[in-house]
C-alpha cells in the first residue's frame, strides 16, 4: 500500500504514548520497570490506567531497542503498542483469542505474552517467529504471515464457542485486529458478509493507519468515557456514531472512510450495518483513555457483530521510522539514535533490482509493457517502474486474484503485463492462474520474486511450491534465473513470448557479482547450457543453486572425480536433448532445484521414465526442499538443514557413486542411495 506523507506533528497527552522514553534512543536497553513486573497479560490487570500508559512507553522502547539489534517489521509493531496493551487490559488471553492479521505487528503482542526473555531471539535460527505461530505460545491461537485471514479466524472460534468446540484454554471472546490494507482484500469481505449474516458476538477492529491523527482532543475522550459509564449499549453504539462530529476534520474523514470501505459489503443493496455489523469510531488508537474505556464496554456489552475503528499510525514514538516512505515496514539492524540501517556490504546489485531495471530497458523500447503488483511497489522493484512509467504500473493493493486476472484482461486486449508477484503470494491467486491466464493461453508474464528459502520470514513467506505448481499448467513457459546476469535476459525472453504465458523466478537478496549485459538478449525457448564438462555424474540446476553445484564440483574434482555441471534455464518446456544426453553420457544424474517434490526434479524424472532410461540402468536422485516447512534462519542455514548446499550437494553425490567419504571423526560413511 502507499504511505502518504504525514500532515502535521502530533501533541502528546495524558494516556497518549506518542514517544519512547529518552534513554531508549542511546546505545543502552532503555529502563523499564514496569514491563519488568509483567510476565503474562495477567498482571496488566493489577495495573492502573494511568500505569497503563507508563507500561506503554516502556514496551515502546523496548520495541525500538529489540528491533535495532535484529531487524524486522518496526513500524507495525510501532502503531499498534497502546492497542496491544489495552486488548491485554481488557480480555483474557488465552481464553479470549486476540488474531493479530498478518502477524508482523505482533511484537508488543510477544513481549507481554511471556516471551519477554526471547525477544531478542526474534527471527533468528532457534529463536522467537516474526510472525504468529501457535506452536511457540498459546497466546498465539492462530498464526498468520499473509493478510486478511484474521476475520475468517475469529469467526471460526465464534462458531467453536457457541458449538461446544474444545480448547485447552477454553473460548471467550474472539478479537480479529485487522489493518485497512489487509480490509481491502476479499476474503475479508467474505468473512464481514458471512459473520453479519450468522449474528454471532464478533469483535472486529479496523487498523486504520493509512492516515495522520489531528491533534489531541479532549472533548471525545470524555464523552467516550461518559457513554462508559452505563448507558444501555444500543444508546452506547448510537452515540459513538454521532461522535463523529466532536472530531477535528482529519478524523471526521477517517470515519467517512471506513464507511466507503465497508460499503462493498452488500447484499441487495443494504449496507453492512443492515447485516448486523455494529460501527463504533473512528478512535484515536494512541489514546488509551479512548481505547480502554471503549474496549470495556464493548467486552461487557456486545451482543453481536461489532466492528470498531481505530485510527493509528505506522512508526509512532520513533522519528526515523515515522518519516520512513514505508514507515519503518521492514528494517535491518539499526543504530537507535539515526535510525541508519546497518546493511552488510555487497558488490551485487539485488535480483529484485535487477529485474526492476531490465524490466524499465524492455518497457522503454515497447510502449504496451505495463507492470502490476499486489500492494509491494517497493518489495517488486516496480517502484522504479512506476517513476519512470507512472500511466503504465499498477498497484491494485492487497488481492492477488485480482492482479492475476486484471493483468489477464490486459494481455486480452493487446498489452504486455508483467504481474510482479512473491511466490508465496502468487498461491493467492493460483485459480486465476490457472482458469484466467492458462485456460485462455494469454501472455501474463509472471515474475516471480523470492524464490526459494527467504531466512527471517520463515516458512510462511518461503517460494518452495511455484515450480510445482505452476509446472504442471499447459502452455506455461517456465524459467529461472542462476545468476543476475541470467535474469536479464529472462526478462527480454519473457517480453518476447506473445503467444502463452510465462514466467520467471529469482531469489531474494543480492546476486552473485557476475558482469551485467547491457541489454538482455532473448533465449531460445527451452534450451539449457552445459557450463562445466565433466564424467561419471551429471548435476542439472534449475535456478540460482548452480553457485553451490559447481563449489561442491571444484570440491569433487580436488578428490578425483570431475561431475558435468548444467543449467537447466527452463522447468517447461524441458531441453529433452540436454537431459537426455546428460542420461546417455553419464553413470548418475542429480537434478538441483529449490523448491518442494512435485516440481522440476519430477518433470525430468517423467521424461526419463517415458523415454526407458531408468530401463538401462541410470541412477538418478531429485534434490528438493524436504516434505517439511523449514524454520526461520538465515538463508545460507536453512539451505544446509534441506541438504542443498555446497556440503550436501557434494554427499549426495558421492552417496549416488556408492563412494565412501569421511565424517569428521575420519570415520567411513556413504552408500549409494
Amino acid at each position: 500500500m502507499a504511505h502518504p506523507s504525514d500532515k502535521g506533528n502530533e501533541t502528546d497527552r495524558t494516556g497518549s504514548q506518542g514517544g519512547a522514553p529518552a534513554e531508549a534512543l542511546g546505545n543502552s536497553r532503555p529502563a523499564t520497570p514496569l514491563l519488568d513486573r509483567v510476565r503474562t497479560p495477567a498482571d496488566l490487570k493489577t495495573l492502573s490506567d494511568a500505569e497503563l500508559g507508563q507500561l506503554a512507553r516502556e514496551l515502546r522502547a523496548e520495541v525500538i531497542s529489540t528491533v535495532s539489534e535484529t531487524g524486522g517489521h518496526l513500524g507495525a509493531s510501532l502503531g499498534v503498542v497502546e492497542l496491544t496493551v489495552a486488548l491485554h487490559a481488557v480480555f483474557e488471553s488465552p481464553r479470549d483469542k486476540i488474531i493479530w492479521d498478518v502477524g508482523h505487528q505482533c511484537y508488543p503482542h510477544k513481549i507481554l505474552t511471556g516471551r519477554r526473555d526471547r525477544i531478542r531471539t526474534l527471527r533468528q535460527g532457534g529463536g522467537l517467529s516474526g510472525f504468529t505461530k501457535r506452536s511457540e505460545s498459546p497466546h498465539d491461537p492462530f498464526g498468520a504471515g499473509h493478510s486478511s485471514t484474521s476475520i475468517s479466524a475469529a469467526l471460526g472460534f465464534v462458531m467453536a464457542r457457541e458449538l461446544g468446540g474444545a480448547s485447552e484454554h477454553g473460548i471467550g471472546d474472539a478479537v480479529a485486529v485487522i489493518g485497512d490494507g489487509a480490509m481491502s482484500a476479499g476474503m475479508a469481505f467474505e468473512a464481514l458478509n458471512n459473520a453479519g449474516h450468522l449474528g454471532k458476538r464478533l469483535i472486529v477492529i479496523l487498523n486504520d493507519n493509512e492516515m495522520s491523527i489531528a491533534p489531541p482532543v479532549g472533548a471525545l475522550s470524555s464523552y467516550l468515557s461518559r457513554l462508559y459509564a452505563g448507558a444501555p449499549f444500543q444508546e452506547f453504539k448510537a452515540a459513538a456514531k454521532g461522535a463523529v462530529s466532536l472530531l477535528p476534520e482529519p478524523l471526521q474523514e477517517g470515519a467517512r472512510r471506513a464507511k466507503e470501505l465497508i460499503k462493498g459489503l452488500t447484499v441487495g443493496g443494504t449496507l453492512f450495518e443492515e447485516l448486523g455489523f455494529s460501527y463504533v469510531g473512528p478512535i484515536d488508537g494512541h489514546d488509551l483513555d479512548q481505547l480502554l474505556p471503549v474496549l470495556r464496554t464493548v467486552r461487557a456489552r456486545a451482543d453481536g457483530p461489532i466492528l470498531i475503528h481505530v485510527v493509528t499510525k505506522k512508526g509512532k514514538g520513533y522519528a526515523p521510522a515515522e518519516r520512513s516512505p514505508d514507515k519503518g515496514h521492514g528494517v535491518g539492524k539499526f543504530d537507535i539514535r539515526t535510525g541508519e540501517q546497518k546493511k552488510s556490504p555487497s558488490n551485487a546489485p539485488s535480483y529484485t533490482r535487477v529485474f526492476a531495471e531490465s524490466l524499465v530497458r524492455e518497457a522503454e523500447k515497447d510502449p504496451r509493457i505495463v507492470a502490476v503488483t499486489a500492494a509491494m511497489p517497493g518489495g517488486t522493484g516496480l517502484d522504479l517502474f512506476g517513476k519512470r512509467f507512472p500511466n503504465r504500473m499498477f498497484d491494485v493493493g492487497i488481492a492477488e486474484q485480482h492482479a492475476v486476472t486484471f493483468s489477464a484482461g490486459m494481455a486480452a486486449g493487446g498489452l504486455k503485463p508483467f504481474c510482479a508477484i512473491y511466490s508465496t503470494f502468487l498461491q493467492r491467486g493460483y485459480d486465476q492462474v490457472v482458469h484466467d491466464v492458462a485456460v485462455q493461453k494469454l501472455p501474463v508474464r509472471f515474475a516471480i520474486d523470492r524464490a526459494g528459502l527467504v531466512g527471517a520470514d520463515g516458512p510462511t513467506h518461503a517460494g518452495a511450491f511455484d515450480i510445482a505448481y505452476l509446472a504442471n499448467l499447459p502452455h506455461f513457459v517456465l524459467m529461472a534465473a542462476a545468476d543476475e546476469a541470467e535474469l536479464v535476459h529472462m526478462v527480454a525472453t519473457a517480453a518476447a513470448i506473445d503467444d502463452r504465458p510465462s514466467a520467471v523466478r529469482y531469489p531474494r537478496g543480492s546476486g552473485v557479482g557476475v558482469e551485467l549485459p547491457e541489454e538482455g538478449v532473448p533465449l531460445e525457448i527451452g534450451r539449457g547450457r552445459i557450463v562445466r564438462e565433466g564424467g561419471r555424474v551429471a548435476i542439472l540446476s534449475y535456478g540460482t543453486r548452480l553457485g553451490p553445484a559447481l563449489e561442491a564440483a571444484s570440491r569433487l574434482k580436488e578428490m578425483g572425480l570431475a561431475p558435468t555441471v548444467a543449467d537447466a534455464r527452463f522447468a517447461k518446456p524441458l531441453d529433452r536433448d540436454l537431459i537426455l544426453r546428460l542420461a546417455r553420457e553419464h553413470e548418475a544424474l542429480i537434478t538441483l532445484e529449490e523448491g518442494a517434490v512435485g516440481g522440476f526434479g519430477s518433470h525430468v524424472a517423467q521424461l526419463l521414465a517415458e523415454e526407458g532410461v531408468f530401463d538401462r540402468g541410470l541412477r538418478f536422485r531429485a534434490l528438493t526442499l524436504p516434505d517439511r516447512f523449514i524454520d526461520h534462519d538465515t538463508p545460507e542455514a536453512m539451505y544446509r538443514v534441506a541438504g542443498l548446499d555446497a556440503e550436501g550437494i557434494l554427499a549426495r553425490v558421492l552417496d549416488v557413486l556408492g563412494i565412501p567419504r569421511l565424517d569428521t571423526t575420519g570415520q567411513r560413511t556413504g552408500h549409494g542411495r
